[in-house]
């Protein structure tokens, strides 16, 4: 059977885009760990990617390529790399500077119909450290155009599932840093339920892990703590924090989307400098230190709260502590489903009570209030209590102890939930419209 599997590699570089998809079709189940013969394609690879033998048949740069095809070839190609990408003996050819343009524009490009496949294989990639560095630097060709819904053109995107613009923008091509692009593509709101009617073909959910994935280094944390114009194009209007733009996605009802975007402010707020800027309201400008470029705060706090709130009636001076948005919720209103995003949460506030003035502003802003009520429906009570003790607790009278950043913050940052799980897609065939049906290992 080995043999006979090596036997369809070359048929993967056929002019026939049948003869393709029927070799692909068989190759594919071969992808998940634990397949029989899935050892086909790491014939000849070694430590880093590298090949021991120069004629040696590559089968992964046909993959590559075969992201590129129609869309039933790119389907299985997108869905074996994703099932492919949890070895360490490929991060170094999927991690290569061009597959990582391409992906990263096919993704932006809202006529990008297997968008979702390309996310899930990116936040794969960015578990790794390789991947991270390049992503945090990579720049990708762009041609500004107004007409177009995102005022420009991914050029790289380009392939048999994601069709340039008519008629092709004519504008000088630009190099742009791809991970702002990547935020907007991930906040653009998905009104219409009907993919056939929306704007842009994919929903992106799995950018949030890739967010959580670069946020675990610090110049990813740099990033979404670093003052940036809220329009690429537009650098000399107002200014903004990055993480500012996937707060509101806290509540959002897909789980890996609030999963993967709780990830990135926990990991945000390791870098203790820049707890003032993440709490503080929009009115109130300021600079995350050594930087003295001031940008609105985040406002962080009602997002961190609101899946922990409950229907709990507070009284009036305790309801004139919360934050606006925390105020006077429905009896509708329920917790996150999930235990594990609400640790999570938590945590982040523990982290934020790593300075005088974050202990201070947490309990202005009714921060015991949400907490003492979640304690009451609460599994998770050791970290709450822990919260609780250091809001209840008494300041130190000795002003060299109240100096922001009194506490060292010991790095404990982690990529997309389920500690940066790579993601697979189940071997048996599946429908188009069951892209996002996924299984952790």
């Amino acid at each position: 059977m080995d043999a006979q599997l090596r036997e369809l590699i070359p048929f993967l570089r056929d002019r026939n885009p049948q003869v393709r998809q029927i070799a692909l079709s068989h190759l594919l189940p071969q992808t998940p760990p634990g397949s029989p013969h899935r050892n086909i394609f790491f014939a000849g690879l070694q430590a880093g990617g590298l090949q021991t033998k120069s004629k040696e048949i590559d089968i992964i740069r046909d993959l590559k390529l075969l992201c590129r095809d129609q869309l039933n070839i790119a389907h299985d190609a997108f869905r074996a790399l994703v099932n492919l990408s949890d070895s360490p003996l490929l991060v170094a050819s999927l991690s290569e500077l061009s597959f990582l343009s391409f992906i990263v524009s096919y993704i932006i490009h809202p006529q990008s119909i297997l968008a979702d496949l390309a996310s899930m294989l990116l936040s794969n990639l960015t578990a790794t450290s390789a991947a991270c560095s390049i992503v945090l630097s990579l720049n990708i060709s762009i041609i500004p155009d107004t007409s177009l819904p995102d005022q420009f053109y991914a050029t790289q995107s380009r392939c048999g599932t994601s069709v340039a613009p008519d008629p092709y923008p004519t504008g000088e091509t630009k190099e742009v840093l791809a991970l702002p692009l990547l935020l907007d593509a991930f906040a653009a709101i998905q009104v219409d339920p009907d993919p056939s009617k929306r704007a842009r073909k994919g929903d992106l959910h799995f950018l949030a892990s890739v967010f959580a994935n670069l946020s675990v280094a610090p110049v990813g944390r740099n990033f979404f703590l670093g003052a940036r114009p809220a329009n690429f194009l537009k650098p000399d209007e107002d200014l903004e924090y990055p993480l500012a733009k996937i707060l509101p996605f806290t509540e959002h009802k897909d789980t890996i989307r609030r999963g993967g975007v709780a990830s990135t402010i926990k990991n945000c707020c390791f870098h203790a400098p820049g707890h003032k800027a993440i709490l503080s309201p929009e009115e109130i400008k300021v600079a995350v230190p050594p930087s003295t470029t001031e940008a609105p705060g985040i406002d962080a706090l009602p997002y961190l709260l609101l899946p922990l709130a409950g229907p709990e009636e507070f009284d009036l001076e305790d309801q004139e502590k919360l934050p606006d948005a925390l105020q006077f919720l429905p009896s509708t209103k329920t917790r996150e489903p999930d235990a594990k995003l609400r640790l999570m949460h938590v945590e982040t506030l523990l982290l934020l009570c790593h300075t005088r003035w974050g202990r201070d502003y947490l309990r202005e802003h009714g921060v015991y209030e949400i907490v003492r009520a979640t304690h009451e429906n609460e599994t998770i009570s050791e970290h709450i209590e822990r919260l609780v003790s250091l809001l209840k607790s008494d300041e130190p009278s000795d002003p060299k102890a109240l100096e922001e950043g009194e506490f060292t913050i010991e790095d404990a940052s982690l990529g997309a939930p389920e500690g940066g799980a790579v993601r697979q897609i189940a071997a048996d065939p599946v429908e188009d419209d069951e892209d996002s049906k996924i299984e952790e290992v």
